[in-house]
């Protein structure tokens, strides 16, 4: 029974990476706005995808694996957290560059720059605690998703229940299988989803509320 539950919790984990919450979001953002706005061309929508996917997966995920290569990090886990600034650093830059495309380039709505921006603090944020305080990445990761959500909510004047009471749910999970497998305190899972939560929606809470 243990060994399922270590298998299930470490699974959970790799679903609910936090590199893998842009486009969770963005897959989101796009099925809600074909509802909303089906004139949208399904091409726009793939692009945004497709920019997202490799601005905030493929290439950070292959600078993980060069670093791994030239032994800078022992696994890609990461799990030292002395190791984890410069991966950060890389992160950041290819954040960057995907809120430029997001704005700049696709011209989404400032809403989408917004919520970039506020996961870029956040993981900015993640990567100076981490150096002394292994805060929790993944909750981070899945409170910015719920942040932008709620953002989305405010920013169209509508409020999906069952979808933001569904991430409250996985959130929980993922705080249970985080402490399962004794990867973080339970200060620094409710820290980190806290951050990830407040990055994200405060801005837009702010500006549009």
């Amino acid at each position: 029974m243990q060994k399922l539950l270590n298998i299930l919790a470490y699974g959970w984990s790799v679903l609910l990476h936090p590199m893998l919450m842009p486009l969770y979001g963005m897959l989101l953002y796009c099925q809600t706005m074909q509802n909303l706005s089906p004139q949208l061309p399904a091409a726009y929508m793939l692009v945004c995808l497709i920019g997202t996917t490799v601005l905030t997966i493929v290439i950070p995920f292959t600078l993980l694996l060069y670093l791994k290569h030239k032994g800078h990090i022992d696994s890609l886990n990461i799990n030292n957290p002395k190791q984890r600034t410069t991966p950060y650093i890389y992160t950041l830059i290819c954040y960057g560059f995907w809120a430029y495309f997001l704005y700049a380039i696709m011209h989404l709505p400032i809403l989408l720059l917004i919520i970039a921006i506020g996961a870029i603090v956040a993981l900015g944020a993640v990567s100076i605690i981490n150096r002394w305080w292994k805060i929790s990445a993944h909750l981070t990761g899945i409170g910015g998703l719920l942040g932008g959500i709620c953002s989305f909510a405010i920013y169209y004047s509508t409020l999906p229940r069952v979808l933001i009471c569904g991430i409250l749910v996985i959130a929980l999970l993922l705080m249970y299988a985080r402490l399962y497998l004794n990867a973080h305190t339970p200060m620094q899972v409710v820290c980190g989803f806290l951050l990830g939560l407040t990055t994200t929606f405060l801005p837009i809470l702010i500006i549009y509320a």
